[in-house]
């Protein structure tokens, strides 16, 4: 990926840097209890196959009729870092995994290639379960539904950091309307844990040319994580 260093080296153990910049507070942000009173029970949830199980084959919104497959998340349910994007696309629906399709292995580059860990280290889920119908934006009553569950996933795995994947689930997560051109690259505090706004990998497949921009971001992440970050040696695909 032109923007990301051509090798990185093994990842060491991470922790959280004490000269980090201070993150931006969310007033717009939900609290757990509010999240647990829509679906009674949800705070039971120790782990997340309890939280799956709790999930089930899940009708309770208007996308559950077109699915094939329910998307849940996939990686290290302890991740020091976790990516939440918007909603599955057809790769994803037919497959039941988040980001497999051209976007995901864009991110999956990102993350071997830039950040020199194994995509299974880190933890990705979307705000969204079910595709909506021709890729389009998931509408308000199935954020509202879907919701609870992303924010017990984060609650579950409580990362150190989450990087926020594009527009929709940067503004669906800390219910903000500013757009992502102006929030990438800054630092905001969502229910105490750092969140980095940055740049969908399916608008880097349009917009090569921002790669830059991710990889600035996602540096930011490694520094805060204190992760070494590798020198750039040439330019991957």
């Amino acid at each position: 990926m032109e923007g990301l260093p051509a090798a990185a080296p093994s990842a060491q153990s991470v922790r959280t840097a004490a000269s980090a910049p201070a993150a931006v507070e969310i007033a717009g942000a939900p609290k757990s209890a509010e999240l647990f009173s829509k679906y009674p029970g949800l705070e039971t949830t120790s782990t997340l196959e309890n939280l799956r199980e709790f999930i089930g084959d899940c009708t309770r919104c208007k996308l559950a009729p077109r699915r094939i497959n329910l998307v849940f998340g996939v990686g290290n349910p302890d991740a020091q870092l976790m990516f939440v994007g918007e909603a599955p696309g057809a790769d994803e629906d037919a497959r039941g995994e988040p980001f497999v399709g051209r976007a995901g292995q864009l991110l999956t580059d990102i993350i071997e290639r830039g950040m020199g860990i194994k995509r299974s280290d880190v933890y990705i889920c979307n705000v969204i379960k079910c595709r909506p119908p021709d890729n389009r934006n998931p509408e308000p009553d199935e954020v509202a539904s879907c919701e609870p569950f992303l924010f017990r996933q984060i609650d579950i795995v409580r990362p150190r950091a989450i990087v926020g994947l594009g527009t929709f689930a940067v503004q669906a997560v800390l219910k903000v309307k500013t757009p992502i051109s102006k929030m990438r690259g800054h630092w905001h505090d969502f229910r105490g844990i750092r969140f980095m706004p940055t740049f969908h990998p399916a608008y880097l497949l349009r917009n090569p040319g921002d790669k830059r921009l991710v990889w600035a971001d996602i540096q930011e992440v490694m520094r805060f994580l204190e992760m070494p970050i590798p020198r750039r040696g040439g330019s991957p695909s």
